[in-house]
């Protein structure tokens, strides 16, 4: 990618980049929307990233160019404001320069700006915080500036949260920063505290990203983050990672039904995230295997945020050798199903699911063998 990204820069700029940076797209391994209830969670960077090309211009002009697009967008220095349509997407690096400047940090005025990506969109793979992460290491290093990494997720998240408009937790730029090669990342997102955790010898890791796309800022995502918001306050505790089973159970009558079963996924899974990490310290991948599944079971049935698309590919998933365990993988209404598999499992087992779901939707999804990989860095 960064050859690509090279080429693609000269040929729309007329000139090479200054600075390049990349970061990577991400599993959610396990934690499905327990980040911005301060639970913990746990992800891994994946071999999949976006990289961001910068040059620096003398006029104060910034224009946003994107590979997934023919338009360039030219904008004036500031103020930062939203895009639409077509040029939605670069909200993201326009949300990036708002926070660094809210933060304090310096900012560059006019600059040539390219995004190249190898991350399939809408997958709950989390391109957009790895455009994030990508474009604040390019805008720091254009201004000779540097942060420590937690402060790199923390202007990251407040891009999207601020400027893009979805309350993501820490999840995805966490991970994204944070990646290590044959490591999973936890991250305690009450302190905030990341640490990275050895994967198993064995252990893959398959993506199956159905045609249905998902939408994270289309108000489903908000809505649950409103019910769970909702669901601590009836329990009078500041986030639901400071709730009990036995509060919970105690407290169900006095909340609507819907803000009961949120709760309950997020206080069961918070939960399966601490088994998990144990189950991990012992490479016993059948009990992981085991979790995530019933992970998936709870957010279908409690967290109501799968679709019959990936609940199909779970199922589908669950018949096959190798597979230990499979659910939905990022924020869930449509995207990608994660499977956790043996070295038995490969492209001959993976083709009767994918088939098998061709069949019932029309068309087939999208698999990938995926591989961990570092974190975001700046890469020229």
């Amino acid at each position: 990618m960064r050859a690509e990204l090279a080429e693609r820069f000269r040929s729309t700029f007329g000139r090479a980049p200054e600075w390049m940076a990349r970061a990577p797209g991400r599993i959610e391994f396990i934690g499905n929307h327990t980040d911005y209830n301060g639970g913990p969670v746990i992800g891994a960077a994946i071999d999949r990233a976006v990289w961001v090309g910068l040059a620096r211009r003398q006029d104060g002009i910034r224009r946003f160019a994107s590979g997934q697009q023919t338009e360039v967008i030219e904008v004036n220095a500031r103020p930062e404001e939203r895009l639409e349509s077509s040029q939605a997407w670069g909200n993201y690096p326009l949300g990036v320069l708002m926070a660094m400047r809210e933060l304090g940090l310096p900012v560059p005025a006019g600059f040539d700006y390219l995004a190249v990506s190898d991350l399939p969109t809408g997958a709950g793979l989390s391109s957009s915080a790895a455009i994030e992460l990508a474009s604040a290491l390019a805008f720091l290093a254009a201004e000779g500036a540097t942060v420590p990494r937690e402060e790199l997720v923390r202007l990251a998240r407040r891009a999207e949260n601020s400027f893009v408009g979805v309350p993501c937790g820490l999840l995805d730029q966490g991970v994204s920063a944070f990646g290590r090669k044959d490591r999973l990342v936890r991250i305690d997102c009450r302190i905030p505290r990341f640490e990275t955790l050895p994967l198993p010898a064995g252990a893959h890791a398959w993506i199956f990203n159905t045609p249905h796309r998902h939408a994270l800022i289309d108000g489903l995502y908000a809505e649950r983050h409103r019910e769970c918001l909702a669901a601590a306050r009836a329990l009078g505790v500041p986030q639901l990672v400071d709730a009990t089973p036995a509060q919970l159970a105690a407290a169900e009558g006095r909340m609507p039904p819907a803000v009961y079963r949120r709760a309950r996924h997020i206080v069961e899974e918070i939960a399966r995230v601490h088994e998990t990490v144990a189950a991990l310290a012992q490479a016993d991948l059948a009990a992981v295997g085991r979790l995530l599944s019933a992970s998936h079971r709870s957010s279908r049935v409690w967290f109501e945020n799968s679709t019959a698309e990936l609940d199909f590919l779970v199922d589908r998933l669950a018949l096959q050798p190798g597979v230990y365990g499979a659910r939905l993988t990022g924020g869930g209404f449509g995207g990608a199903v994660m499977a956790l598999t043996s070295g038995a499992f490969g492209p001959a087992q993976a083709e009767p699911v994918a088939a098998a779901y061709a069949e019932r939707f029309g068309l087939p999804p999208q698999v990938l063998h995926l591989r961990t990989d570092d974190g975001a860095a700046l890469v020229a």
